[in-house]
């Protein structure tokens, strides 16, 4: 009889159970068009649900057209926009994993180029080639640097009427059929800019103190967890720290995950940085794991579910973060994209797949059939 490691336990949350603590996180592709899902995303997100992760997230979807970080994001601003979001939803549940999606606004870091142009605002050759701008809002009228687009600063209208966008997009991503909806208050777009002190230099009753800067975040989570039906688990990402001297910090952090939790938040998505500049050339020292004590301290003070992320490679890894008690769930992202079967491969490293029965029947039939032929050890 083989062992169960925790990574292969399922996890309730509310009315969802994912089969296994394996998430695929939102990583951007920059192939839609209109925010329209195509037959590249069905593909894309497809291949993680043959790999069996336990839950996978679309890309940041954004929940107004201004709210894009590039032209080929997806969104969710339109009714129109559902039926391609059930092509995906349908096919990934059919497989056994839970459809998850990521509602987000880019802020100041819209209309920019794609990570592979430059990761840099649009020049001259971007809009040639049929990149145009747009006009994008922030928390305050500062952009990220003078070769950006200068943002409008939100009034308090604005503000709410960037919560009814929120809102509008949760009830569509839940006719789509999404069962996980994340609030993405992470990596310098419109949520974090709010949340910094470092971008929030605002003087009214969404700027100031710690209270003030987590204000809007907290006005379109519990917007969003009102419509979000009850049996459905509401995730949040942030930005654990911002990586810059007397920016938003891990004690921010935990204070937000408790008025979070208290809102009826279930899982708080640890990541880092990104304030100023792309996440993944971040600041933070980068090595296997390293922003898996994010997740841990957020579990450990805020007493809540969280989920970790950041280069997090294999397996045993995954297991052993889980085993330490640092996260309930894990988060693979590039990883995934260089092995979209990782949650497989990860069952047969751990030693709780002998047969290859997690595998699709179609796959999983062969590749037992050729391990016997091959006398392969049981």
């Amino acid at each position: 009889m083989t062992s169960q490691p925790m990574l292969f336990t399922p996890l309730a949350l509310r009315g969802i159970t994912l089969p296994n603590r394996i998430v695929v996180s939102p990583m951007v592709q920059y192939r839609a068009q209109d925010g329209e899902v195509n037959d590249y995303h069905i593909t894309h997100y497809g291949k993680f649900a043959l790999g069996r992760a336990g839950a996978i997230f679309t890309e940041a979807c954004a929940v107004e057209p201004a709210g894009r970080v590039t032209d080929g994001d997806l969104g969710l601003w339109h009714d129109g926009q559902i039926s391609g979001m059930q092509r995906v939803t349908r096919f990934l549940k059919a497989e056994g994993s839970v459809p998850a999606i990521q509602l987000a606004h880019a802020g100041r870091k819209g209309a920019m180029q794609t990570a592979f142009a430059g990761n840099g605002p649009l020049t001259a050759a971007d809009i040639a080639a049929g990149h145009h701008p747009w006009a994008v809002v922030s928390v305050t009228g500062e952009p990220i640097s003078p070769d950006w687009i200068t943002p409008d600063m939100l009034s308090e209208r604005g503000i709410a009427r960037i919560i009814a966008d929120f809102v509008a997009a949760a009830r569509r991503a839940d006719a789509a059929g999404f069962d996980i909806a994340e609030v993405h208050g992470a990596h310098g777009y419109l949520m974090a800019t709010f949340l910094s002190p470092i971008t929030n230099t605002r003087n009214d009753g969404y700027g100031g103190d710690l209270a003030g800067r987590m204000r809007f975040a907290l006005e379109v989570t519990q917007a969003v967890r009102e419509v979000w039906p009850a049996h459905k688990p509401l995730f949040f990402r942030v930005s654990s720290l911002d990586g810059a001297q007397g920016g938003w910090d891990m004690g921010d952090t935990v204070a937000l995950a408790k008025a979070l939790k208290a809102l009826g938040v279930d899982v708080m998505d640890c990541s880092s940085g990104g304030l100023t500049g792309s996440a993944t050339a971040a600041i933070i020292p980068r090595h296997p794991g390293f922003q898996v004590p994010f997740a841990a301290q957020v579990r450990r003070e805020a007493a809540m579910n969280t989920m970790a992320v950041g280069l997090i490679l294999d397996g045993p890894q995954a297991e052993a973060i889980l085993q330490a008690g640092d996260a309930d769930l894990v988060a693979i992202g590039r990883q995934a994209l260089y092995d979209p079967f990782f949650a497989v491969h990860a069952a047969e490293a751990l030693g709780c797949d002998p047969d290859f029965a997690r595998w699709p029947e179609n796959h999983g039939w062969w590749l037992d059939k050729r391990a016997k032929s091959q006398g392969r050890p049981r």
